[in-house]
């Protein structure tokens, strides 16, 4: 048997990755490719490991690993469902598609080791956090953080403040990571400080922080008060979203309307394709309900399952933006 160290990893999630946005910034336990989520499990990274059933907290002595799991709030705490595949010498790696997880913003999850110890992660790393049982800190356990947006190069959200040259930190913090007043440090550029996120599509709230003093985006319109007769700064996030319905070669009109465009019966004339017919448009996250337009008759899309009635007695077709 080979003498190895634990690791344990903590995650507040909502669809998610694993970037460094700079040497010192370096989220650990997971990282996103497409639309896949990877935990990932590292022996070498860590000293102490808790019992499970004691929480006795212990330093570092050799240790068999015989098995590693991911358990957390995403499958109920399970120690048995989620067992990571072993890939080298030190590191465990576990695939889940992001459709495994729900739209909640966050979960907490650790990994299991013999189905009965749990490791702590060093206070050092950026996303460390207490751990918490029944609504309170444990004393001395530590796990790691995992929010709904990281920073990276080719995201999908770039914010920049311009000016404020002479400052020395100024930071990002918003709705999409709880406000946290250290994690999203910008980067200082010519024109002012930018940094760029990866958010999943919703309606976002941010503002600065420059040098501890917290101001909206003075380049940004579109704000909303907050509790403290302040603003803050709103961004929308949108998905581009394809509807196409299959067949209908023979019309000669087909209109998309839905509660995105307020029904609207001329707007989103959809582009006949050899299937059939294609629209795409941006909407924003959450649920939508739409409807064909099929040279004047109204029509449920035929390829989608999921329906709703809207209140007023019509029947629409869903479409979810995540």
């Amino acid at each position: 048997m080979k003498q190895i160290k634990l690791y344990i990893s903590y995650l507040v999630f909502a669809f998610i990755s694993f970037y460094a946005y700079g040497q010192d910034h370096t989220f650990k336990g997971y990282k996103i490719k497409g639309d896949t989520v990877v935990f990932a499990f590292d022996v070498r990274d860590y000293s102490k490991f808790t019992q499970e059933y004691t929480g006795q907290i212990h330093d570092f002595e050799d240790f068999d690993i015989e098995n590693v799991v991911v358990s957390g709030e995403f499958n109920l705490w399970s120690r048995d469902n989620w067992k990571m595949k072993k890939i080298d010498e030190f590191n465990y790696e576990l695939r889940k598609h992001i459709e495994d997880f729900t739209d909640a913003f966050s979960w907490e999850f650790k990994f299991v080791v013999n189905n009965a110890y749990w490791a702590e992660p060093s206070k050092k790393d950026l996303n460390v956090t207490k751990a918490i049982k029944n609504g309170r800190k444990l004393r001395g356990v530590y796990n790691l953080k995992m929010y709904a947006a990281y920073p990276h190069k080719d995201g999908n959200a770039c914010f920049k403040l311009k000016g404020y040259n002479d400052a020395k930190k100024v930071i990002l913090a918003g709705s999409f990571n709880k406000w946290n007043e250290s994690l999203f440090k910008m980067e200082k550029t010519k024109s002012g400080w930018e940094l760029t996120l990866q958010l999943k599509p919703d309606v976002y709230q941010y503002r600065f922080i420059v040098d501890g003093h917290w101001m909206e985006d003075p380049h940004n319109s579109s704000k909303t008060e907050n509790e403290y007769g302040e603003y803050n700064s709103v961004i929308d996030i949108k998905e581009y979203t394809a509807f196409k319905l299959k067949g209908y070669t023979n019309a000669k009109k087909v209109i998309l309307a839905g509660s995105f465009n307020n029904w609207n019966k001329h707007e989103f004339v959809m582009r006949k394709m050899d299937y059939g017919w294609k629209y795409v448009v941006p909407l924003s996250g959450g649920k939508h309900h739409y409807k064909f337009i099929v040279d004047g008759v109204w029509i449920v899309d035929p390829n989608n399952s999921v329906k709703e009635y809207d209140g007023k007695g019509h029947v629409n077709s869903v479409c979810m933006v995540k």
